[in-house]
């Protein structure tokens, strides 16, 4: 039963890791979290997340609590903010 499982397991991740190639780029679209800065330490809400977007020229947000789960795909026009149990953004990334 094992020897089944591992194999099952190898073809089950194949896909989860998937980044862009050094290098790439994709027309129209720039997400520059380093723009982000005034942002850190703001609780979260919908005029905070529009700001965000708007700074960074990301399409979409992602927030990030302690904690929370979150798949490892690479997406160019993602914003992570990464924020404290309180709801306060202590960090922010592109992916």
């Amino acid at each position: 039963m094992i020897r089944f499982a591992l194999p099952a397991l190898a073809l089950a991740t194949i896909g989860c890791t998937q980044t862009p190639p050094p290098g790439a780029e994709v027309p129209g679209v720039e997400c520059n979290a380093a723009k982000l800065g005034t942002l850190v330490g703001k609780t979260r809400s919908a005029a905070v997340e529009a700001e965000a977007l708007k700074l960074s020229g990301a399409k979409t947000v992602r927030w990030l609590a302690p904690d929370s789960a979150a798949t490892m795909d690479f997406r160019v026009d993602r914003l992570n903010l990464y924020t404290d149990a309180s709801g306060k953004i202590t960090r922010s990334g592109c992916g």
